[in-house]
């Protein structure tokens, strides 16, 4: 006669592990209390602000070594109100002594380029441009 094995009520059961399968113990939950790292800061300093910045401009901002603050974020803001209520659609945006070319119609800069780059660079694919 075939004996009979009986699972305890209290205990779960859990499918047996396959050959070379690692189980993963679950997750945490996180609570509100918790210190946001310096990501989750920056990520919500650039959601506030209606410009977002694509991966090709953090990029040329951090080599180029291009510090903006909040100021001029507000003026390139304001820049890209005036180009979209003008019908820009890829521009040339100048603060100061650095360029950017901004997507318009997604509110996204593509570039960013410091004076002593802007004297050999040559701006393409833009259809119009403002200086501030």
């Amino acid at each position: 006669m075939a004996e009979r094995f009986q699972i305890p009520n209290n205990l779960p059961i859990t499918p047996p592990s396959r050959p070379g399968q690692v189980r993963r113990s679950p997750q945490r939950p996180t609570t509100q209390e918790s210190t946001p790292d310096f990501a989750a800061l920056l990520r919500k300093e650039i959601q506030q602000s209606t410009i977002k910045f694509s991966a090709h401009a953090e990029k040329r901002l951090a080599a180029r070594d291009i510090k903006l603050t909040p100021g001029q974020i507000a003026t390139l803001e304001q820049a890209v109100d005036r180009l979209q209520a003008k019908g820009g659609r890829e521009s040339l945006v100048i603060l100061g002594d650095v360029a950017f070319v901004v997507s318009v119609k997604n509110r996204t800069v593509i570039t960013a380029v410091d004076s002593e780059s802007m004297k050999e660079n040559v701006f393409t694919n833009i259809d119009s441009a403002i200086v501030n």
